[in-house]
């Protein structure tokens, strides 16, 4: 009940027209910044925060964290339309996202993905309003043994993510670990793998890469194959600019898969948006009764992580407001922004500054709805791209991607690394080695050695502790299993053979 009068409490506070107002220019801003390669909410709101100092703390909080979700809403559309995922997260939306606009789907992945994020990011935000207490608790039990053993259950989706080829998958993988490992040690502050190059002491950019292996290598391909315009174009008509309802049908378990994994995964400071895309994809793969499809512009491919994408949100300021501990770079500066204002996030939040806590909460349902109505209509417009001819869209693509690149860091060293990038996945794809794998194992591989790194810390060096704590030792069961599934498959297919050979004899 107290959870029912608390929203009841922000809701009042969160359709006050002022506050209505930043909710819409906070959604509205993200999702720019989400369309934006390069730009990041992290960064978006690390600048616009001086500017809310002098504003009331609910209505800045509001638009603060209206961009944050609302980055999440825009990441989709370069990743469908441009095989351009401009944020880490957004990389497993172009496996079928993209695949589904060269089948003349665009408007019909747009929607999917819209629709995605509005169930899974009211999913979240109704988990955050009644349990959260509980299963913050529960994320608090989760140290370096468990995270470790979540990167290695990541890592094991390289099984799903790699289609036939497990091999040229694994190898792949292995690529991005090692792309991970590039820079300066945190340990021992010893540079690894740098070349004698200084701008690689701070690692790899994550732009540099994605961008590379996505958007530089499809250019190469398509001019390689002189493809025409008339391949990019969108079927006119309302019916075929929205999901159809067979779409929205095989979606409906990838909307729940996604808004549960997303907010779990969310919730465990550290782990973020990126691991809850990939893990809602290889779930949704793995209990598919069209496993084939993925990769190949499956609705459900698309569904699941772009839910898990939005769910994340609201696991991610779970810990940020009942404990006060903010789980990635944009809940540390809302984290930031609150004590600014004098507001202490913890236990006690919901109790010493009900406004902002319960006003926060109500705003996100709004925001959902807001970015739901912001973006449906607008996907008609985005789906319009797709019909520019590639002499125009081509360059414009590469000259987006070289001034995300540059921006991040202002350097031109990233630019070509981009480059280089391209080049690789040009290769890949010529020689059928699967993107994503290389992109799971950069995106896990550091957070994975400093986990490993930190519990071996922890126990003197005994790696026993990798496999004695509860949490960890399932984890580490799921992923062997999931290693040891295409054994399974090719038993299981083995058996039938055999006993269709029997019957025909």
């Amino acid at each position: 009940m107290d959870a029912i009068y608390g929203l009841a409490h922000g809701f009042s506070i969160a359709l006050l027209p002022a506050n209505l107002m930043w909710c819409f220019v906070g959604c509205f801003l993200g999702t720019v910044v989400g369309i934006l390669p390069g730009l990041g909410p992290s960064a978006t709101i690390a600048i616009l925060l001086p500017l809310t100092f002098n504003m009331d703390p609910t209505g800045g909080i509001i638009m603060l964290s209206g961009i944050y979700y609302g980055a999440k809403y825009g990441g989709s559309t370069t990743s469908i339309l441009l095989n351009m995922p401009g944020e880490p997260s957004s990389v497993i939306s172009c496996v079928d996202g993209y695949q589904m606009a060269r089948k003349g789907r665009a408007g019909a992945a747009l929607g999917i993905a819209a629709i995605a994020s509005f169930i899974a990011g009211t999913v979240g935000v109704l988990i955050l309003s009644f349990i959260a207490p509980p299963i913050a608790a529960f994320a608090l039990s989760f140290s370096s043994p468990e995270y470790f053993a979540l990167m290695v259950m990541g890592l094991s989706l390289v099984v799903l993510l790699g289609g036939d080829d497990f091999v040229k998958a694994l190898l792949a993988m292995l690529v991005g670990l090692w792309l991970a490992s590039i820079g300066t040690d945190l340990f021992t502050a010893q540079s690894r793998f740098v070349f004698g190059q200084s701008s690689l002491l701070g690692g790899i950019e994550f732009m540099s890469l994605a961008v590379g292996l996505f958007a530089i290598s499809e250019i190469l391909l398509n001019v390689e194959a002189g493809q025409k315009a008339e391949l990019l174009k969108v079927p006119k008509g309302i019916r075929n600019l929205l999901p159809n309802w067979e779409e929205l049908k095989r979606c409906r378990f990838a909307f729940l898969n996604g808004s549960i994994t997303g907010f779990i995964i969310g919730m465990l400071p550290g782990a973020g948006s990126t691991i809850a895309s990939f893990v809602s994809y290889g779930i949704e793969k793995a209990v598919s009764r069209r496993p084939e499809e993925f990769g190949h512009g499956a609705p459900e491919g698309l569904a699941a992580p772009e839910g898990a994408n939005n769910a994340d949100t609201g696991g991610a300021l779970l810990p940020l407001l009942t404990l006060g501990i903010p789980g990635g770079a944009s809940t540390a500066i809302l984290l930031s922004a609150l004590v600014l204002w004098g507001i202490k996030p913890g236990p006690l939040m919901m109790q010493q500054s009900p406004d902002v806590f319960w006003g926060l909460v109500a705003s996100m349902y709004v925001g959902n709805i807001v970015l739901l109505i912001m973006n449906l209509p607008l996907v008609g417009v985005f789906a319009q791209i797709l019909r520019v001819p590639l002499y125009v869209l081509h360059p414009a693509i590469l000259g987006v991607a070289i001034a995300g690149a540059y921006g991040v860091s202002g350097n031109m060293f990233d630019v070509g690394l981009l480059v280089f990038f391209g080049l690789l996945g040009y290769g890949m794809s010529k020689m059928s080695f699967p993107v994503a794998p290389l992109i799971l194992g950069f995106v896990l591989g550091d957070a994975m050695e400093r986990a490993v790194r930190q519990s071996l810390t922890m126990s003197n060096g005994d790696p026993r502790i990798l496999v004695e704590r509860p949490i960890s030792a399932v984890l580490l069961i799921c992923a062997v299993l999931i290693l040891l599934s295409p054994m399974f498959r090719r038993v299981k297919k083995m058996r039938k053979v055999v006993a269709e050979a029997e019957a025909e004899a």
